[in-house]
């Protein structure tokens, strides 16, 4: 049975050097001839997950990339939209004025550039370089921002933000959706929108079960999609919360656990 296989990036299918290793490459790459798809789902943007895609042949196989925690799916091979979904420009707005109370760095982009006040501000460069993205420096990001965000991604060391969290999200509670995906990270995007519902327009577009679904992550943010799939494999590095959730904990991410795991379920 043909199985759809969803990849967290950092800290799953990424080593801590940011690298995919060969043999976890030629695993995957061996799975999709065996007739299954890939799906890069990631908190990143979409081009951060390009480098990715290109390195795993994405494009010979309609792999997919689901970015922005949820709230974008793309075919990479035909660079169909499959789903999206953004922040209205008034409650982004209304969030990043509020984010201004605190002692945090909000990181919005378009796709193409990061718009900041604050051009050096704590992780801009990080995302930058990884993501593929411009920064563009503006006076102020409320009176700049005319689009429909995706995410907002909040930015700070963990000894800060933690402290911080709650009141940040708690005049949006029932009006955006929060996670970490880091310790320093905390990500909003439109109400409902998590991984797991994403995945689930997926298994509905190509016509899955949620049984055919495996998916691997090691961090908050991959819980839904660990908790909604047939099969939820954390790496051997994940968070305890994850451990407890998932079918299968496999090798860690600089030890190919998503090769190991794949073979031992006769994927790969």
């Amino acid at each position: 049975m043909k199985k759809l296989i969803a990849l967290d990036l950092d800290g799953t299918l990424l080593d801590d050097r940011k690298e995919i290793t060969e043999k976890t490459r030629k695993s995957l790459i061996k799975a999709q001839q065996r007739g299954n798809t890939v799906i890069l789902a990631s908190g990143r943007p979409t081009p951060g997950l390009y480098s990715q895609a290109e390195a795993l042949e994405l494009g010979k196989y309609h792999g997919l990339l689901l970015s922005y925690n949820g709230g974008k799916v793309t075919d990479y091979t035909t660079g169909e939209i499959i789903y999206e979904n953004s922040i209205d420009n008034s409650l982004a707005k209304e969030f990043l004025r509020h984010l201004e109370k605190f002692d945090v760095n909000p990181i919005v982009e378009d796709g193409k550039n990061i718009y900041t006040d604050k051009p050096h501000g704590f992780k801009n460069d990080f995302e930058s370089q990884q993501n593929h993205l411009g920064i563009v420096k503006v006076e102020n990001i409320c009176d700049y921002i005319s689009y429909n965000p995706v995410k907002i991604l909040i930015a700070a060391p963990a000894e800060i933000l933690d402290p911080q969290i709650e009141k940040i999200t708690a005049p949006f509670e029932g009006r955006l959706s929060f996670v970490k995906s880091a310790p320093f990270y905390l990500e909003a995007t439109p109400l409902g929108v998590n991984k797991a519902g994403s995945l689930q327009i997926v298994c509905d577009r190509l016509g899955f079960k949620r049984e055919q679904l495996v998916s691997f992550g090691d961090a908050e943010n991959d819980l839904s999609m660990i908790e909604f799939a047939g099969i939820g494999v954390a790496m051997a590095n994940a968070c305890e919360k994850l451990k407890r959730a998932a079918n299968m904990i496999t090798l860690s991410n600089n030890e190919d656990g998503i090769a190991y795991a794949l073979k031992k379920l006769g994927i790969a």
